[in-house]
């Protein structure tokens, strides 16, 4: 069992008032955050900084679906085959893995994906928005999961940045555990992208059978993506960099979030395989909850 890390008020959440515009109440956002209809009619949230950069967020799933820096280059990568149907995850962006991150008891990965999220607050801060969304239980994830819990997604734009952090939070009256993840796909050329960082890591590779991963530890400097690649890195550093293949750096840092996975599903997915990596900020080991407790982590990822 994983040791919880309790956090105090976060840096993110208490982030200042400044440029607040009324709460969400079903229309109001602040200037820099418009709703809109994406695909397949599905509310979307699009976020414009004043100094250029810009995300989407779709509220089924609270996935992010793209992130351009300022440069105007969209950094993340949503597979052709994504439907916007509200009935399928989105296979894209930076997909919500919880209560559980791969196979087990519930469906894969679990269903914070496959719900719809709520946007409760946004605002300006230095010309920045920052949009916080909600999701709570209700009778679809309670058949799979009886528990009573509240999730914050808080996500910040800048320049040349995209922060998200994810608060999970007890509101039932028992005890539970989950693991999580942020399945982020990245736009890569797959033959000439690669991760600095790793090195020393514990390592369970999926590779060869993914019901029975392979322990091991890395040896290499740069990670690369050669084929089919599914590996988990323990205890992973804080700080990643990512070169995806296309002339950008993306440094990849991270806040309790403890593990690393790479996956490319190379020819299982043969239509895409080559145009993304996923590189994916993770807690493998159960978190466990009483009662009016959360848990949190941060996600920033940035280019120069």
């Amino acid at each position: 069992m994983a040791t919880l890390s309790m956090v105090p008020t976060s840096t993110l959440l208490a982030s200042s008032n400044l440029g607040r515009v009324n709460r969400y109440s079903g229309m109001a956002f602040a200037s820099s955050v418009k709703e809109v209809k994406g695909e397949g009619n599905l509310p979307k949230l699009v976020l414009t900084s004043t100094h250029g950069s810009e995300a989407e967020i779709y509220l089924f799933g609270g996935c992010v679906t793209s992130w351009k820096a300022a440069s105007g280059k969209d950094l993340l990568f949503v597979r052709p085959d994504a439907v916007f149907n509200g009935q399928k995850p989105i296979s894209g962006g930076i997909p919500h893995c919880f209560p559980q991150f791969g196979p087990g008891p519930m469906q894969q990965h679990g269903f914070a994906r496959n719900m719809n999220w709520s946007a409760v607050d946004s605002e300006n801060v230095e010309g920045n928005p920052v949009v916080t969304l909600e999701l709570k239980d209700g009778p679809y994830s309670r058949s799979m999961w009886d528990f009573s819990f509240r999730a914050l997604y808080k996500v910040i734009l800048n320049k040349n940045s995209l922060s998200t952090e994810l608060v999970i939070t007890n509101t039932d009256k028992k005890p539970f555990s989950f693991s999580t993840a942020l399945h982020t796909y990245f736009s890569a050329s797959v033959t000439g992208a690669s991760v600095k960082g790793l090195k020393g890591c514990k390592t369970l590779n999926k590779d060869l059978d993914p019901t029975n991963p392979l322990e091991g530890k890395e040896e290499r400097d740069v990670v690369t993506f050669p084929g089919f690649v599914d590996c988990i890195y323990l205890d992973a550093p804080n700080v990643l960099h990512l070169d995806n293949g296309l002339g950008d750096i993306i440094t990849v840092k991270n806040t309790n979030w403890s593990d690393t996975v790479l996956w490319n599903p190379y020819l299982q997915m043969e239509a895409c395989y080559r145009d993304f990596v996923c590189v994916e900020n993770a807690k493998i080991g159960k978190v466990q909850l009483e009662p009016e407790q959360s848990w949190s982590a941060i996600q920033h990822l940035s280019i120069d």
